[in-house]
């Protein structure tokens, strides 16, 4: 299963992006969505997530700047970045997180990775 992530791109500080990255439906429809992102030599971190019922969670970092958000509709998963930081240059992979459960008791999660999209903010 692959997801498709797009909207990377080079930008100046201060400046806005928006992230977007589509599952196939059999997968979103149960799935949390989420961004992460990676540098080079750092560990992939969590950027921001969305439940499938809307529950939004952000890294302390993004706060205030980014905004996830979901279209079931569409099958897509948004990230709007603003007032890029040089620090939010990254790779930003997009992942989906489907659970199984028998009955009421958690099996297993199956999880999905986008090819990651590179965000550079720079002047």
């Amino acid at each position: 299963v692959q997801l498709q992530a797009s909207g990377g791109g080079l930008v100046q500080p201060g400046g806005s992006l928006r992230l977007s990255c589509a599952a196939p439906g059999n997968i979103f429809r149960v799935a949390d969505m989420s961004w992460y992102r990676q540098g080079p030599g750092n560990q992939r971190e969590l950027v921001a997530s969305i439940t499938r019922g809307g529950s939004e969670n952000y890294a302390d970092s993004v706060k205030g700047r980014f905004t996830i958000s979901r279209d079931n509709a569409k099958n897509t998963v948004y990230l709007q970045m603003n007032s890029l930081k040089p620090e939010d240059t990254d790779v930003y992979y997009c992942n989906a997180k489907r659970s199984e459960y028998s009955g009421f008791k958690w099996v297993r999660d199956y999880v999905y990775w986008g090819q990651g999209t590179l965000v550079t903010v720079s002047s």
